[in-house]
């Protein structure tokens, strides 16, 4: 309820952005497209705002997004900055790379060995660190008179009922955390560490079975 409802593609989109520069910096040519702003969100139909394509549908557009890009790109990273599109991005990235393109995705997380993000927050959704990014890159979107605890058990906890029954059933107000301690300092230092892991994968160009990058 008070955060804006693309959150994940802005905070995507702004690391994107920001490993972009840093490979221009090295000397990459690297292209930030526009981004696809709706994906796998069934879980959250039953909050209003929520536009949701499925799995099968997203697939189909990363493949073919996939296959167009790489006919001049000599590389292609998506930047996935929601947890419910990943079934659709391993699938689609395998067959692009058993097609024989360079592709692979990354999640926007930090590196759980990176010391130096060891005290950042790392709740489920528009907890303390949603909040936190977003009070960072765009805190004019915060509705701080509306930040409230929502659901904090642990994420393992609820995991089995949020898929069967989507995130009405675990939280009613979609909080999953509690952001009321959030603020943009915290949330600057949690996007520098997302940022530097997803340098730091990328420079690895290890791709894992499900076509993710790690470092």
């Amino acid at each position: 309820p008070h955060l804006p409802l693309d959150t994940d593609t802005l905070v995507a989109t702004a690391v994107a952005e920001r490993m972009a520069r840093e490979l221009h910096h090295d000397g990459v040519d690297a292209v930030v497209a526009p981004a696809i702003a709706y994906g796998s969100s069934g879980e959250h139909q039953s909050f209003p705002g929520t536009i949701s394509i499925g799995r099968e549908a997203l697939a189909l557009l990363l493949l073919e997004f996939g296959r167009s890009a790489c006919q001049w790109a000599g590389r292609l990273v998506f930047v996935n900055g929601h947890g419910g599109n990943l079934d659709a991005l391993a699938e689609a990235v395998r067959q692009l790379r058993d097609e024989g393109r360079d592709a692979a995705w990354l999640a926007c997380s930090p590196d759980p060995h990176d010391a130096s993000s060891a005290g950042l927050p790392r709740d489920a959704h528009a907890g303390r660190a949603e909040t936190s990014l977003i009070a960072h890159l765009r805190p004019r979107d915060v509705r701080r008179d509306r930040i409230a605890p929502g659901e904090t058990a642990p994420l393992s906890m609820l995991l089995p009922r949020l898929r069967s029954d989507g995130v009405r059933a675990v939280s009613a107000s979609g909080v999953m955390g509690d952001p009321t301690g959030a603020s943009p300092g915290e949330g600057k230092e949690l996007f520098d560490a997302i940022c530097r892991a997803a340098v730091r994968r990328l420079q690895s160009g290890h791709v894992t079975e499900n076509g993710s990058l790690r470092g």
